[in-house]
C-alpha cells in the first residue's frame, strides 16, 4: 500500500477560510476520486496554520489513475481556482510512503 502524506501551510489568519472553502468546494470532488482519506486534520502544535491529509493507494499506478481523474474533474478545477483566488496557501509538502514490513494497515471494507 502507498500512502500519500500531504501537508499544507497557510498564511497566518487564513486557515479557517481555507478549510471552509475546501469543505464547501473541494471535499466532495476529492473524495469522489480518491476515496476516503486515512486522516485529515489541522495541526495543533508545531507548524501552526497547517493541515495534513493522508490518502492510501494500492500502488503508484492506482495513485496516478485516481489523481488524473480528479484533476480532470471540473468541480475540482473550480475548487483549485477558488483556492488560488483566496491565496491562503503558503507552502505544500508531499511524502509518498510504504508501510514498514511488520505493519499491517487496516484495509477498508
Amino acid at each position: 500500500m502507498l500512502f500519500d502524506v500531504r501537508t499544507y501551510v497557510c498564511h497566518p489568519g487564513t486557515i479557517k477560510k481555507q478549510m471552509a472553502l475546501y469543505e464547501e468546494h473541494g471535499w466532495a470532488p476529492q473524495r469522489k476520486h480518491l476515496g476516503e482519506p486515512w486522516f485529515y486534520g489541522i495541526v495543533e502544535t508545531g507548524t501552526v496554520n497547517a493541515y495534513m491529509h493522508i490518502w492510501a493507494y494500492e500502488n503508484a499506478a492506482d495513485r496516478e489513475t485516481r489523481r488524473a481523474a480528479m484533476q480532470a474533474d471540473p468541480h475540482w478545477q473550480a475548487f483549485l481556482a477558488k483556492s488560488a483566488e483566496l491565496g491562503a496557501l503558503a507552502s505544500q509538502s508531499n511524502q509518498l510512503m510504504n508501510e514498514a514490513p511488520f505493519f499491517e494497515p487496516r484495509r477498508r471494507g
